[in-house]
């Protein structure tokens, strides 16, 4: 159980309202709540804006997503969420960030390397799988590299302490069962226990056994 951002500040969720949440959070362990989430949008820049330009997404140059620093502060001099998490973890919770699956449309523009590869962002990026109502990301091949961009990303988010990564535009509409698999494959690698929820729902009791074997959660509604 835990409490996740965006019903209360959809894309707009910030460092200090994070925090403000997490203490109530803490407050209500001996009930059982545990997970604290960063839902969508703390990679960009002005989370107002109405284009994905505009919203000025932030990345390293491995091309992995990474929290922009004007909203939160801590991850500054490339400390990315791990200052954050940590101070969740000594709030006795788990830290949780939110991904849309998926390649930055940028990154592939400027063709970053893959980190610990040969590969570049070209090679992993599945230009005709983007998410019909998000438009920020191509999707990833089912290939090598499509692997080692995942990798690479879980490698640097597991590196930060991260518990629990919700990914949408997955489960339904559309349902990518390859990207799936290369997720819970990446956390695997990463040697780190990361809880894997799936979005958005409602997710076809038809897939019900291969995201049971992927997934440890994922969403029965939508919105």
């Amino acid at each position: 159980m835990g409490w996740n951002s965006w019903d209360a500040y959809g894309l707009t969720i910030n460092e200090a309202d994070y925090r403000a949440n997490t203490l109530v959070l803490a407050g209500m362990r001996k009930f059982g709540w545990e997970y604290s989430v960063i839902d969508e949008g703390w990679y960009m820049q002005d989370p107002f804006a109405d284009t994905v330009a505009a919203h000025k997404y932030v990345w390293d140059e491995n091309g992995i997503l990474i929290p922009a620093v004007d909203r939160f502060p801590s991850a500054a001099n490339g400390a990315g969420f791990k200052p954050l998490a940590d101070w969740v973890h000594q709030q006795g919770l788990k830290f949780g960030i939110h991904i849309v699956r998926g390649i930055p449309r940028q990154v592939v523009k400027d063709n970053l390397p893959i980190a610990d590869s040969s590969f570049r962002a070209t090679d992993a990026a599945d230009l005709d799988a983007t998410c019909p109502w998000d438009e920020g990301n191509y999707g990833v091949k089912d290939n090598a590299a499509g692997q080692a961009y995942y990798d690479s990303m879980m490698k640097l988010y597991a590196g930060w302490g991260l518990d629990f990564i919700k990914v949408d535009c997955i489960s339904d509409h559309p349902y990518r069962p390859t990207e799936i698999r290369q997720i819970a494959e990446a956390i695997r690698k990463s040697g780190r226990p990361v809880v894997l929820s799936l979005s958005p729902g409602p997710t076809s009791l038809t897939h019900a056994a291969e995201v049971a074997k992927y997934a440890q959660m994922w969403r029965i509604t939508d919105d």
